[in-house]
């Protein structure tokens, strides 16, 4: 757990500081106006913890500005009262969190609302900040669709619970951006390569894989949930060793099956370790005409399916990640998610989700 100001750069965490603490009104994404501000993130009271529920169900709980000042306020709040032992966060519905709602971004892009945009980030990105030097435990759990910043808002956390239907992703490298909300931290610390892997090739982890690599720290069946809900319910501690306990209760010891990429961890290794995108897809296409293995085969066509600028700067803010710490590749991300949003140097983070998530032709425009 960080010690908050304690690591990386004053001026990273001065920006985090300052941005947490704005409480300026914004206009907001027209789909957010139609929820209830109110109830985008609800709230459950126990003896010793405070739950957030995150709660637009209807877009798999897609993070909005108003939800991530929300969290902010909620935390805060709940880190300053004695009387709070551990947070908790789960999502509502089929799903924990399928990310930041990028199509409302698109439509404040393309509406020219860039100071909007931008709030969004300032809004997220302290969060995490906010979570992953949180002096108190923190329970995330991820039952459902956990993709891109929903990743982001669980990960840094004390303990993350997955489940028999927990997906986890970083597909940004699909819509033309970079894994951001803290993933150029989280990602570069996974054994070996497959921080590179994931963020490259937009690949999905089950349950039992998250908890093999340590994205996750625990594993239950879905229908325990409740069980362990209540149990947590009634903890009076702020104790992780107590909490933790709980999960030894309900938890389950699973391995990834025969297919999972992990079982491929040296042939993943030997090619994702290379210095540039290039080498890596040469070392790819060494092995699938040495071999015709499948998982080359397949990885080769992910890789030339999306935008090369975007596996550029997800490779570089990786490798860059491994040597920073939260804090400074939040500050990075932040300034990258910007330059990536701006349209100044590519038009491919809008095309992306154009061609993914809005008009879903799937031939994004060169």
């Amino acid at each position: 757990m960080m010690q908050r100001l304690r690591h990386g750069g004053l001026d990273s965490c001065r920006f985090l500081s300052h941005c947490s603490r704005r409480r300026g009104v914004c206009s907001l994404p027209d789909t957010a106006l139609i929820d209830d501000l109110d109830h985008q993130v609800l709230v459950e009271g126990k003896a010793w913890s405070r739950t957030a529920v995150l709660n637009r169900p209807s877009v798999l709980n897609a993070l909005t500005t108003a939800m991530g000042l929300r969290l902010q306020k909620l935390y805060r709040s709940w880190e300053d009262n004695p009387d709070v032992g551990f947070i908790a966060l789960k999502g509502s519905g089929k799903a924990f969190c399928a990310g930041g709602d990028v199509v409302s971004l698109y439509h404040l892009i393309n509406q020219g609302r860039m100071d909007d945009c931008k709030e969004f980030f300032r809004a997220l990105y302290p969060f995490i900040y906010l979570l992953g030097t949180c002096l108190k435990p923190h329970v995330a759990i991820l039952n459902g669709v956990t993709m891109g910043g929903g990743a982001g808002v669980s990960i840094p956390g004390t303990f993350r619970i997955a489940t028999d239907k927990t997906v986890f992703a970083t597909p940004e490298t699909l819509i033309g951006f970079h894994p951001d909300a803290g993933a150029s931290f989280y990602l570069s610390h996974l054994p070996g390569h497959v921080g590179e892997f994931l963020a490259l090739t937009s690949e999905k982890l089950n349950g039992p894989e998250m908890v093999a690599c340590g994205l996750a720290t625990h594993y239950l069946h879905s229908s325990r949930i409740p069980l362990i809900e209540e149990d947590l319910g009634k903890l009076v501690t702020d104790d992780p060793s107590v909490i933790e306990a709980c999960f030894d209760k309900y938890g389950e010891l699973v391995q990834p099956d025969k297919s999972s990429v992990l079982h491929r961890i040296e042939l993943l290794d030997e090619c994702f370790s290379h210095d540039t995108v290039e080498e890596i897809i040469d070392a790819l296409e060494r092995e699938a005409g040495r071999t015709k293995d499948p998982w080359c085969i397949s990885t080769l066509k992910r890789l030339k399916d999306v935008s090369p600028l975007s596996l550029k700067v997800s490779l570089r803010s990786i490798r860059e990640g491994r040597y920073q710490t939260l804090d400074q590749c939040l500050v990075r991300e932040y300034r990258m998610s910007l330059q990536g949003s701006y349209k100044q140097i590519s038009g491919d983070f809008c095309e992306g989700v154009r061609a993914r998530l809005v008009e879903k032709d799937s031939a994004p425009k060169v």
